[in-house]
């Protein structure tokens, strides 16, 4: 299986910079096994919106798959009551 790239957008990397180590730790490493597995258990095609979601305790994790180009491309992190407004 080939390891895809991860990027994050602006959005993504502002809002991961405002999180706390304790917050910001697990979200990294879920993003970096991404490139593992971009369709680990229990992630979700998101309805209404182009996207994948996983979640990581309380918070959410939206990104876009590109199989053709083995690319991840994370649109946005946030607590799971403000992601989807």
């Amino acid at each position: 299986m080939s390891t895809y790239n991860i990027v994050l957008s602006k959005q993504a990397q502002k809002t991961l910079d405002k999180f706390s180590d304790n917050i910001a730790e697990p979200i990294l490493d879920a993003i970096e096994a991404l490139g593992q597995n971009p369709r680990p258990y229990g992630f979700k095609k998101l309805k209404g919106r182009d996207g994948y979601r996983i979640r990581v305790v309380n918070y959410r994790i939206i990104y876009d798959i590109f199989d053709a180009e083995l690319l991840i491309d994370v649109i946005a992190l946030g607590h799971r009551k403000n992601i989807y407004d």
